[in-house]
């Protein structure tokens, strides 16, 4: 990998790993990493501050990523290499180097980068997640089921090799992220969407 790449790659990480969750919660005098299940994503947001801030955070880490390669391909990242900018922002989303490498689990940053690396893709694997979400009321199993259906979309539609490894590697990343989820799933004791937390935290 030349400089050009590395720096390429080096800066889509520091610009995922911005943590909204955690700097939203703290504007409500919360320490989002230690309420709930302590994750910093809005979903964890929405059960411990409401819909306003977490909505804030879905946008503000669905955005993130997809500038990362909105501003890659501005400079003319493409292929192989816009794919790596895509993995490196929702890398940095999960494992922040302003969170001590830890971090939210993916999804909606993964969203992002989909978004402006296929957008028919990405709305796609949204419309099923949506759907699932609103029959189950389990946030996880919509996500899983809404990476999965995208990347399944994206091979019927026969994209490039290098977009269809990217979206391979994302779905796998998301779906290790969420291995706990998946185990609490099975177990039948996933928490349902709209269930609260109570804060166990503040900052002073």
């Amino acid at each position: 990998m030349d400089v050009y790449a590395a720096a390429t790659i080096l800066l889509a990480y520091l610009f995922g790993s911005i943590p909204a969750g955690v700097l939203i919660a703290k504007l409500y005098g919360v320490n989002i990493r230690d309420v709930g299940s302590g994750n910093i994503g809005a979903t964890n947001v929405l059960r411990s501050l409401g819909w306003g801030p977490a909505i804030v955070v879905f946008l503000f880490d669905v955005f993130k990523g997809g500038v990362a390669v909105w501003v890659a391909r501005f400079f003319g990242v493409h292929g192989w290499l816009l794919g790596g900018v895509a993995l490196a922002a929702v890398v940095g989303h999960s494992y922040s180097v302003f969170l001590g490498f830890k971090g939210g689990k993916g999804v909606a940053t993964s969203l992002g980068t989909v978004f402006f690396l296929d957008p028919a893709v990405a709305l796609f694997g949204l419309v099923v997640a949506a759907v699932a979400i609103l029959l189950t009321r389990y946030v996880s199993a919509g996500s899983l089921l809404g990476t999965f259906s995208g990347l399944a979309y994206a091979y019927a539609l026969q994209r490039p090799v290098w977009e269809l490894v990217t979206l391979t590697l994302l779905v796998g990343f998301v779906y290790w992220m969420h291995r706990e989820n998946i185990a609490r799933l099975q177990a039948g004791n996933e928490r349902r969407l709209g269930e609260k937390v109570t804060h166990k935290k503040r900052y002073p």
